[in-house]
């Protein structure tokens, strides 16, 4: 069961990595001006079409919606940890509970800005 708990937070604090990073749009880079530019005005090139999408803005979206969506189930997980503490009632089983998933909830919010910051990082090196 504790496994269970542990890797549930662990989920929770991958989803809310996106909300306490806040997201940068990345663009791709055009190597297609680039090559143009270099061949000369006589080169037969074409321009990316404007409404194309980069990979890296897909992968930036969705990154930024997974990680609201684990601040969400880690505010709610954070919640749970508070209802669980206050209807206790002295029971140090109930108490040791509610303190472990307040533990995980926060650790799992620590991995998942970690995992937020990582994958910003190398969209930002692969630009």
């Amino acid at each position: 069961m504790k496994r269970i708990k542990l890797l549930f937070a662990a989920g929770v604090a991958l989803l809310a990595i996106g909300v306490a990073v806040p997201a940068t749009p990345v663009l791709a880079a055009n190597p297609g001006s680039t090559v143009c530019e270099t061949l000369g005005s006589n080169a037969d090139c074409t321009d990316t079409p404007d409404d194309s999408v980069s990979i890296n803005s897909v992968i930036s979206t969705l990154i930024t919606i997974l990680s609201f969506i684990v601040g969400l189930v880690a505010v709610i997980m954070i919640i749970v940890a508070g209802f669980k503490y206050t209807t206790a009632g002295g029971d140090s089983n109930k108490i040791t509970s509610a303190k472990n998933t307040l533990i995980y909830a926060l650790i799992g919010v620590a991995i998942a800005a970690l995992a937020q910051v990582l994958v910003r990082f190398v969209l930002n090196k692969l630009k």
